[in-house]
């Protein structure tokens, strides 16, 4: 955690004054597949702990940036919708529970781009995943229902709102909150939906309430579609439409469940900047999976500690910073006074 060149097994033997060879650290790192199934193994007893059935899933996912890295199957070009463009990475989907204050990652999957194409247009070789991230997401609830990892919501952005996983989620009797594009179609009753008359969200007046219950083209059950217009620190204004299947919310009680997804960005932004996610030098698929799972267990070890010490992440890494620069100037004096 917090380090401040390269997470590589030199530095972290150097830090515990060679206690532990890099050698050893090297060989734990290809010893094993260190993956999803033993990130449940070591957080199933602190859901347990925690767990109640207002907690929410929380389905995204982010690139760790390996721009110089060679290319291979996981570590390929990805489009990042933050930057509107092509990353060289590893993208990684994490499935993520939050009971309040406590946010826990139950699930991660790396995306394999294990298929090589000839692109249309430019005629180049490229890669693709053979799973698709939504595929991939319904695999994670339902290992996450299998788990008995109790809900009340799942939550994800337009990227997951696709009519399988959302029909995979009702027919689990689950109860799902998703962004939608406002291109979506939609019928404003049942009549509609069998006659084939539908509208773009965009083109729906949705009343003072902002809030109507219509049926999404191709699914058969009715949804709640509420619409939020918000301000952007540029001055611009947009809107955001949401649906669930959990048609006796409100327009405000949907809004108000789904900015916990927020916590998410908060992992993302953790992982990177406090667990050294993109730090690690390594070079094989096998050590750089096996660094990604300790960089997400570093995060679950913040997680415990912030309960422990009443403060967040970024306090805690300013006082191990603190404590670091008060050693290094005590070692400071020592040489100068020797």
């Amino acid at each position: 955690i917090y380090q401040l060149d390269s997470a590589s097994a030199t530095s972290l033997s150097r830090a515990l004054d060679h206690k532990i060879s890099h050698d050893k650290i090297t060989r734990f790192l290809n010893s094993e597949e260190l993956a999803s199934p033993k990130l449940w193994a070591v957080v199933k007893p602190l859901v347990r702990e925690r767990q109640d059935e207002n907690g929410v899933l929380i389905i995204d996912d982010s690139i760790s940036e390996k721009p110089y890295t060679d290319e291979s199957e996981i570590n390929a070009w990805h489009f990042s919708s933050a930057k509107k463009r092509c990353l060289k990475g590893i993208q990684i989907q994490s499935l993520l529970v939050n009971y309040g204050e406590v946010t826990l990652p139950i699930g991660y999957e790396i995306i394999k781009k294990n298929e090589i194409y000839v692109d249309k247009k430019s005629g180049k070789l490229k890669r693709k995943s053979e799973v698709t991230k939504n595929e991939l997401c319904r695999e994670m609830i339902l290992t996450a229902i299998h788990n008995n990892v109790p809900f009340a919501y799942i939550l994800g952005d337009s990227w997951f709102g696709a009519k399988e996983t959302m029909e995979l989620i009702h027919l689990k009797k689950k109860s799902f909150i998703f962004s939608v594009k406002s291109n979506r179609l939609v019928a404003l009753s049942k009549d509609d939906y069998k006659n084939g008359i539908f509208k773009k969200i965009s083109d729906l007046d949705l009343g003072e309430l902002n809030s109507k219950i219509v049926y999404l083209k191709a699914m058969n059950f009715a949804v709640l579609l509420g619409q939020k217009v918000f301000k952007n620190k540029d001055g611009s204004s947009g809107t955001l439409y949401l649906v669930s299947n959990d048609i006796a919310l409100n327009s405000e009680s949907i809004f108000e469940i789904y900015k916990r997804r927020w916590k998410i960005e908060e992992y993302h932004q953790s992982i990177k900047q406090n667990t050294s996610l993109s730090k690690s030098p390594t070079k094989s698929e096998r050590t750089q999976r096996s660094h990604i799972f300790c960089s997400i267990y570093a995060f679950v070890k913040l997680e415990q500690l912030k309960f422990k010490k009443k403060l967040n992440h970024y306090q805690l890494r300013t006082q191990l910073l603190i404590k670091a620069m008060q050693a290094a100037a005590q070692q400071l004096f020592l040489v100068q006074s020797s």
